[in-house]
């Protein structure tokens, strides 16, 4: 088959290769270098602070804008917009890519859309990576997409999407659903973290700070049965301990404003005070990451939404390291109850599956990403997801 020439577009907050933390943007990283080992011509359109050895990457933005996206809407989606537009000017002009491959939430899906009316621009997959179509905005700025802009999309054109899960897929608005691929799950390279059999006692959290990721459910459950828990992950756009104490100790600080700020200093602060056994230990990133997943006894992943997907899970089990989640989302996509860890129905359950953790064998979460959760897995099933584009594509035109 001809070689496939594909415009990755990343969101512009984040460098790629990632350092810390990272959602899309890993999964884009470990797309991108595996879409090349299977051949494909890959230029990515992401901000230039870091740039993937041997990929070609354009950039508006050469820095990061990650302390941008919690500023008022009017001001981060500017950033955005300029972003994709960028990359649409790009894309017209140089007129020899097969395909675009949207990672931008919110309004990329919808700008694509209008996009596609150029008949000069290529056929487009747009992959949902997240929040959850049903998600509550009482979540978090911008925890939703917009249900009215997403059934004003009537016109789509060479414009299709996936999801990241099945579960997320069957939320989809029926305004977009004709043009709706199978899910892709999200991936990584097994290859890039340690497998470790033997656990020490501590149980962690590894994520963003927020209400509906739900680490004051871990903490009470740490509290109640006396487990070493360990936390890590951003507060807010705070990535170091030390930043983070400073403000805390900050009556003034501008972060008073700022939900996961609140939630860190009002839920898990007084427990991170009261309790030596609960602790912080910032994000995370290389190194002491990989060894913070790879020697706890299992991840809590005690949400309280429908997640999408959940990158933190995959590379926990990568490490042998099971995890205990609520059922939820795609968590039974992922988890296989008994096997790879436990999914729980309610915060009883989930205590009761923290005492069972080591009927848990370490080989099977291993063996369960590299069977199922590969990068090159992923990129095979996006290859066919663009060659089904690009066959619609052409069966329209004619």
């Amino acid at each position: 088959m001809p070689k496939l020439r594909v415009a990755v577009i990343a969101p512009p907050w984040l460098a790629l290769p990632v350092k810390g933390y990272g959602g899309i943007e890993l999964v884009l990283e470990g797309l991108v270098r595996a879409l090349k080992k299977q051949g494909v011509e890959v230029e990515l359109f992401a901000n230039g602070a870091t740039k993937i050895r041997g990929v070609k990457t354009h950039s508006l933005y050469k820095t990061e804008q990650f302390h941008h996206i919690y500023e008022p809407y009017y001001e981060s989606f500017a950033i955005v917009q300029a972003h994709l537009l960028f990359a649409y000017n790009h894309i017209i002009k140089d007129g020899h890519f097969d395909i675009i491959h949207s990672n931008v939430p919110h309004i990329g899906p919808s700008f694509w859309s209008m996009a596609s009316l150029n008949k000069k621009l290529p056929p487009i997959l747009s992959t949902f990576h997240g929040p959850p179509f049903t998600a509550s905005t009482t979540h978090d700025v911008g925890a939703t997409y917009n249900a009215a802009d997403l059934e004003q999309m009537k016109d789509l054109n060479s414009f299709y999407a996936t999801c990241i899960s099945e579960a997320m897929t069957a939320t989809a608005p029926k305004s977009i659903a004709s043009h709706m691929l199978p899910a892709v799950h999200n991936a990584i390279n097994p290859d890039d973290f340690p497998y470790v059999a033997e656990k020490k006692s501590y149980f962690i959290t590894l994520a963003r700070f927020a209400p509906y990721k739900g680490q004051h459910i871990a903490v009470r459950a740490a509290v109640k049965l006396g487990k070493h828990l360990r936390m890590a992950g951003v507060v807010a756009d705070i990535t170091s301990s030390r930043r983070l104490l400073l403000e805390l100790a900050n009556p003034l600080s501008s972060y008073r404003n700022d939900p996961q700020f609140r939630y860190y200093s009002d839920k898990i602060l007084p427990s991170v005070l009261r309790h030596r056994h609960i602790t912080y230990s910032g994000n995370l990133s290389g190194k002491r990451k990989l060894k913070f997943l790879s020697e706890a006894k299992a991840l809590l992943f005690p949400i309280e939404w429908d997640e999408p997907f959940g990158m933190s899970v995959i590379e926990a089990l990568v490490c042998g390291t099971p995890v205990i989640a609520m059922n939820r989302g795609a968590m039974p996509e992922i988890i296989e109850h008994g096997v790879t860890g436990f999914l729980a129905d309610n915060e009883e359950e989930f205590i009761e599956y923290m005492k069972r953790i080591d009927e848990i064998d370490p080989a099977a979460c291993r063996r369960s990403v590299e069977e199922r959760f590969s990068a090159d897995a992923m990129a095979t099933a996006y290859i066919d997801r663009y060659r089904e584009v690009i066959r619609r594509h052409k069966n329209e035109r004619h």
